[in-house]
């Protein structure tokens, strides 16, 4: 199979079929990233995607889930998509949904009709790097669109029905600049439906252009506490029904919590970690994980 860019996924997409779609990332310009750095993105033929496909049963079984692989496998046109999942019901028909990364820019060339037939031939739960609802952080960072235009492409996904999982990246805006982050965020998400919020980190990465602001006075990082009372702020303002997950590796608590309903006892959870754990431990632990 092919997989010009190696195998990347979320942990919960573990026991996923994968299946390479494009290759490297179509923006590829955020400064906080340093994945696909050195992969031209280039779409898979059709040709190429059916044979993968056919192979998917040697190397995965039967899976039930296929998570697209490349940086943003949703970037590949409509027609591409509804193809690989026709193909996908052909030759692997234990498969019942597919997923894969997807950057917001995905889906404007997508209607909110053909967004309802994907949606039908199995699509599920793209996960969206949408980072911030914050325009000031989208920009500084370089995400390639600001949150009217997010807020447009996740309502048009919400109008087909279309079940999302979204992230929240936690100190990306830097020191004293959390809560509007954290509030700009929840703000973007109301009355969307997603069915995950994961959270994880900033860390800045070597050769990457916010490391290299770092290193020149022009970026200060959030503390770690300053990181946990944003993350409250964010839950406090959070008016979804949805499951916020935090399992990556530069947390420093690992948590699957149902919201609203567990939403103030996580809060409580969070100060307690704010009460009982240090500054030093808690960077400590998020620079020995060192993935942003």
């Amino acid at each position: 199979m092919h997989f010009t860019s190696g195998i990347n996924r979320p942990p919960f997409e573990a026991n996923s079929g994968f299946l390479q779609v494009t290759s490297g990332c179509s923006h590829n310009l955020c400064k906080f990233c340093a994945y696909f750095k050195s992969a031209k993105f280039k779409f898979s033929a059709i040709e190429e995607i059916e044979a993968d496909i056919k192979e998917i049963p040697k190397y995965f079984g039967a899976p039930t889930r296929i998570f697209l692989q490349g940086a943003d496998g949703f970037a590949t046109t409509y027609d591409t998509l509804m193809k690989v999942a026709e193909l996908l019901k052909k030759y692997v028909p234990s498969v019942q949904t597919i997923g894969g990364y997807a950057r917001i820019d995905n889906f404007l060339d997508k209607t909110v009709e053909q967004l309802k037939n994907m949606k039908d031939a199995g699509f599920s739960s793209p996960y969206i790097g949408v980072e911030s609802g914050d325009d000031e952080i989208l920009k500084r960072v370089n995400k390639g669109y600001d949150a009217k235009t997010a807020r447009e492409q996740l309502e048009k996904l919400t109008a087909a029905d279309f079940s999302i999982i979204a992230n929240f990246l936690n100190g990306i805006g830097g020191k004293n600049y959390g809560l509007s982050h954290a509030q700009k965020t929840a703000e973007l998400y109301d009355g969307i439906k997603i069915s995950m919020i994961e959270v994880s980190s900033l860390t800045l990465v070597p050769h990457t252009p916010l490391y290299y602001q770092k290193t020149k006075g022009k970026f200060e990082e959030a503390t770690e506490i300053e990181r946990l009372q944003e993350m409250q702020e964010f839950l406090r303002k959070l008016s979804n029904e949805t499951i916020f997950l935090s399992d990556h590796i530069s947390m420093p608590f690992f948590v699957r919590a149902e919201l609203p309903e567990q939403k103030f006892e996580l809060i409580d959870g969070i100060q307690k970690i704010i009460d009982n754990v240090g500054e030093e431990t808690l960077r400590r632990h998020r620079e020995e994980n060192p993935i942003m």
